[in-house]
């Protein structure tokens, strides 16, 4: 038996021939050769374009053309424009913006004017609101017109107030007065709601609008600031006296406004239907006119202690 031969169980095993050749593993160092440099560049040229794209480099894009570039622009302008334009036509079915300025047409003589006679509206006479064209003037130069400057800048006036007075007594807090300004709109949105739906249970034919209805209800924010700063410096007993006079101011003011706006379309009626509607009428008016005097307690009570 050779001893130099294996056993037919006990072969050794093939020598795996690796790529590296011999003159590789005799240099271990071309085992961490850098292969980097053998990739292929891609060729350039003309005829090319698509192998440069498929590896990444593709060609300039459309809008690096001037020409391109100065089209898009035109077309983004015109798609602007005719926005605008679709805009402009359609949001005064929704804000009667052109109407909201007739409202802010005031200036300071106005506003001297108007806070006067919702104080003090016992001397004055003429109440109608002047004409020009079938429409009516703007405020700055009629004291009877209806405005929003007053009622915003009241309302936001009396939030005002109202953070001092909370802050006075240590009872402040950005949730209390959250709470106080969306009680005071709430109930505004209500009482514009309630008026005008006993408009249309009354079947007044008036020339007010709900724009009107919210100004007329937010005059009363006057009063309330009134009476609130007069608690602030006077006590309980100057809250109540402010507040008691500028409650009978707003119910004359109200009374002798509305009385015009409500009763206008009564002389075109006949004699017994004119009779009994302006009963309703005069009801309305003088209702609307007595619930402001609660809204303004409701709302300022709580402020003076």
């Amino acid at each position: 038996m050779d001893s130099g031969r294996p056993a037919d169980g006990f072969r050794q095993p093939a020598k795996v021939r690796t790529r590296g050749s011999t003159h590789s593993l005799g240099h271990p160092s071309h085992l961490f050769e850098d292969t980097s440099g053998n990739m292929e560049v891609p060729p350039s040229g003309p005829g090319y374009e698509g192998s440069a794209a498929s590896f990444g480099l593709a060609r300039p894009g459309i809008l690096s053309d001037p020409m391109m570039s100065n089209l898009a622009m035109a077309y983004g302008s015109s798609l602007a424009s005719q926005g605008k334009s679709i805009v402009g036509q359609n949001i005064d079915r929704f804000i009667p913006v052109s109407r909201l300025k007739y409202y802010f047409a005031v200036d300071t003589i106005y506003v001297g004017k108007k806070l006067g006679l919702l104080v003090f509206p016992y001397m004055h006479q003429n109440w109608e609101v002047r004409y020009q064209q079938d429409t009516p003037v703007a405020p700055r130069v009629e004291v009877n017109a209806p405005d929003l400057y007053i009622p915003a800048m009241a309302f936001i006036t009396y939030l005002l107030v109202a953070g001092f007075a909370l802050g006075t007594q240590s009872r402040f807090s950005p949730e209390v007065l959250g709470v106080q300004a969306s009680s005071a709109l709430i109930w505004l949105v209500i009482e514009v709601l309630a008026i005008l739906l006993s408009l249309y249970l009354v079947t007044v034919n008036t020339d007010l609008t709900t724009i009107d209805l919210v100004a007329f209800a937010g005059y009363k924010y006057v009063g309330m600031i009134t009476g609130v700063v007069a608690g602030l410096i006077f006590g309980r007993t100057g809250y109540y006296v402010a507040l008691g006079w500028c409650c009978i101011s707003i119910v004359v003011f109200m009374i002798r406004t509305l009385r015009l706006k409500i009763l206008s379309e009564a002389a075109a009626e006949g004699v017994l239907v004119r009779g009994t509607r302006n009963q309703l009428r005069m009801y309305l008016t003088m209702a609307i006119a007595a619930v402001q005097p609660f809204f303004m307690y409701w709302l300022t009570f709580h402020l003076v202690r």
